[in-house]
């Protein structure tokens, strides 16, 4: 009998919201993808779900009783990095701040299609991949900084440093094109995706989340540098040697 070849694992993709007509729609949608799709109807669930099915994504709504999406996110948040997208049906740029800043990976709106919430999935997916490796897989940028792109391993003076997977592809990026000016439309092309490239909220709240964990100074960055009005360069640490 002729050997087949092992499948791919499928990704599996926790949907939660308190409307079973709208879980109905994505499972639909996310199934024809070629997702496996697990449910939860409200936030304590979701938790629940996270900790004993671990989902590789959740799609998580914002408006849902007892528990809202926000602290329901917040909760996930300390004790899992599994990607979030919020779903919203508010256009509201301070509830996607929010959100954002409270860990949630990208946002989309009610009423979406199919095809918008299939590229976003597929974009959240691939950033939380491991990038390939840089040139060189060990950095030790000065006394303070060391990467180790290996392990996927941070420390900033001393102390191991915790990146989502957004902050570690950004960080990725920004050292692998060290002492090189990246815009603002090249990094969200290669982090998140080429239909982010004007989604500038995203980097700013981004970039500030990895100086306050890098930087000795956030205030003050030593590494990761501002060049108003086009993007970000990353210190040319190669110069220091």
């Amino acid at each position: 009998m002729p050997v087949q070849e092992p499948r791919e694992p499928r990704h599996r993709i926790l949907v939660v919201d308190d409307e079973p007509r709208m879980i109905r729609f994505i499972q639909m949608n996310l199934e024809l993808e070629g997702y496996e799709v697990i449910q939860a109807s409200n936030g304590f669930e979701a938790l629940n779900q996270v900790r004993d099915a671990l989902p590789d994504l959740v799609i998580l709504d914002v408006m849902m009783p007892n528990l809202d999406g926000f602290e329901t996110l917040r909760l996930l948040r300390e004790v899992s990095a599994v990607p979030v997208i919020m779903l919203t049906v508010k256009a509201d740029e301070e509830d996607k701040v929010r959100g954002l800043e409270l860990g949630a990976d990208d946002y989309v709106t009610k009423p979406f299609s199919p095809k918008e919430l299939s590229s976003r999935t597929k974009a959240v997916l691939r950033r939380a991949e491991m990038p390939a490796p840089v040139e060189k897989n060990v950095l030790t940028i000065d006394d303070y900084l060391q990467i180790d792109f290996d392990q996927r391993l941070v420390l900033a003076g001393g102390q191991e440093v915790k990146l989502r997977p957004t902050e570690y592809r950004l960080l990725y990026h920004l050292v692998n094109n060290a002492g090189r000016i990246m815009t603002h439309e090249q990094l969200l092309s290669k982090v998140w995706g080429y239909e982010y490239r004007d989604e500038d909220h995203y980097l700013r709240l981004y970039v500030t989340y990895l100086r306050q964990k890098i930087e000795p100074e956030p205030a003050k960055p030593r590494y990761i540098l501002t060049e108003r009005g086009v993007g970000y360069r990353f210190l040319d640490y190669k110069k220091l040697t």
